[in-house]
């Protein structure tokens, strides 16, 4: 089967099963969240979506709650992550309680400043999908936020909610300039702990799953902020749900919780400022 496909068989890495052999002691006290200090964040950018099912089985298991930060991506079905084939996936992940927020329409990466034009700050942009892929433009920030308030809108049409008003720039590229234009449309960047780096973009013959495992139980600390992708291309033994579910529950027996960002002592004052009517009339002035 190919890897990443929903209904593949993955085994657990060595150290994955003897996290899993404990997963009858945790306490029922370990799933609250008593202090930032107890949390992680849990994020997934979106891919190819191949593990999306699979990934979402092991957080329902778990009843973990993440942020999921979306781009309209090429996926494995054919069709854009953000596309009618994965809306009824968006639309269970909403119901379960987790949160989204824009990852760039178009899966833009910022590739450099350019000089100003009236006024305006302007980026290099090389899209990574949609009908512009590959190519480098020339974007205005008022294209950026565009760009941005699209993956919003498509999806609060696809969850029934508000995202968050906050934002991952693809590959955790930015610029001050960059990270200054997307708040004044009213996005906050968010990247990742250096813990918090899963490691599921790296080759599997250097970096496998076992020692990803490993290497995250041993580092990740309360408070940080955790990614990894709901599928990447380039990943021949496929990180999830292999490392996931051992991670979660590695994490839970060393007395951590998850939340979504919307309760990020960091980034909670900003949702707070820029949510409700500002976001939703920012959401609808023009729709997809």
């Amino acid at each position: 089967m190919h890897p990443g496909k929903p209904g593949m068989s993955c085994r657990l890495p060595r150290a994955g099963l003897a996290v899993l052999a404990g997963l009858m002691m945790l306490s029922p006290a370990v799933a609250q969240c008593p202090a930032p200090d107890k949390t992680v964040y849990l994020t997934f950018d979106t891919g190819h979506m191949g593990t999306a099912p699979l990934i979402s089985e092991v957080l329902r298991k778990h009843d973990v709650r993440v942020t999921f930060f979306a781009a309209h991506e090429r996926t494995q079905t054919g069709d854009g992550s953000l596309g009618q084939v994965w809306a009824p996936w968006w639309k269970e992940r909403a119901a379960e309680g987790h949160a989204f927020a824009t990852h760039t329409y178009a899966h833009a990466y910022w590739a450099g400043d350019l000089p100003g034009r009236a006024g305006d700050d302007y980026f290099r942009i090389r899209p990574s999908a949609g009908d512009q892929q590959g190519q480098t433009l020339s974007w205005s920030a008022a294209q950026y936020c565009e760009d941005l308030h699209r993956a919003s809108r498509r999806l609060a049409q696809l969850t029934g909610q508000t995202p968050l008003p906050l934002f991952r720039a693809p590959g955790g590229k930015t610029s001050p300039a960059l990270i200054k234009a997307a708040q004044a449309c009213g996005y906050a960047h968010v990247g990742w702990a250096p813990a918090g780096f899963l490691g599921d973009e790296l080759p599997s013959d250097k970096f496998p799953n076992d020692k990803l495992l490993s290497q995250a139980l041993r580092q990740i600390r309360g408070g940080e902020v955790l990614m990894a992708h709901l599928g990447i291309w380039s990943r021949q033994d496929p990180w999830a749900p292999a490392v996931l579910e051992p991670l979660i529950v590695g994490l839970k027996r060393k007395g951590l919780c998850f939340a979504t960002l919307r309760d990020h002592p960091q980034h909670r004052r900003w949702i707070d400022e820029q949510g409700g009517p500002r976001l939703d009339s920012r959401l609808q002035e023009k729709r997809s």
